[in-house]
């Protein structure tokens, strides 16, 4: 990739989500879009560090006025997109978290120079596996129909729009028996989940990346 006056610079990547991205409860160097870009880096595809926009407990119409506070300037050759869980905890109406992602996924290609194959989207998580939902007395079962159904959306939306989608949420619920992929807060994924997650992402990220 070429700048100004003809210099190479290194491919622009942008992270938006909520906890997940963020990484609640882990070092910044265990965030999963840091790990990616380090998994990147190894592979020889001299990314910059993520810009992150993201923050704990964000639904996606919040991340979309994170996103207007905080003025990401584009294009970017990479943006990634993981969002819903709090559309889901809150007992947001599952059409109308369609409706709110797909503008939120035209936004992102929008950050990536209306290419929409520059856009990896990750599946939700399912929260109901953790420490956190077993001592709070929640509905697992229901907890994971749910997730379940909001991934549904958000696969379908990312296929149909011409994104990338990488499915996590097989490996968040192992997080029932493997404790060692939850934070110390007991809720949220730990550094060793994120780089699976990094792991997963790395092959969809590289198709992005044309690389």
């Amino acid at each position: 990739m070429l700048a100004a006056g003809g210099q190479q610079h290194a491919p622009r990547y942008l992270a938006l989500g909520d906890s997940y991205t963020i990484g609640e409860s882990v070092g910044a160097a265990d965030r999963w879009p840091v790990r990616l870009a380090a998994l990147l880096r190894e592979r020889g595809v001299a990314v910059a560090d993520p810009e992150i926009v993201a923050r704990t407990g964000w639904t996606v119409r919040e991340l979309s006025q994170g996103i207007d506070a905080a003025a990401p300037h584009g294009a970017y050759e990479l943006v990634t997109l993981l969002i819903g869980v709090n559309d889901q905890y809150r007992g947001g109406d599952a059409e109308a978290y369609r409706a709110d992602f797909v503008a939120m996924l035209r936004r992102a290609a929008g950050f990536a120079g209306g290419r929409v194959e520059r856009v990896v989207v990750l599946s939700i998580p399912d929260w109901g596996v953790t420490p956190f939902a077993e001592k709070s007395g929640r509905d697992r079962g229901k907890i994971a129909t749910e997730i379940d159904r909001f991934n549904q959306i958000n696969r379908e939306e990312t296929a149909r729009a011409g994104a990338h989608y990488v499915d996590v949420t097989p490996i968040s619920r192992k997080a029932a028996t493997e404790r060692s992929l939850i934070a110390i807060d007991g809720l949220h994924p730990s550094g060793t989940m994120y780089a699976e997650w990094a792991r997963l992402a790395l092959p969809a990220a590289q198709a992005a990346l044309g690389k």
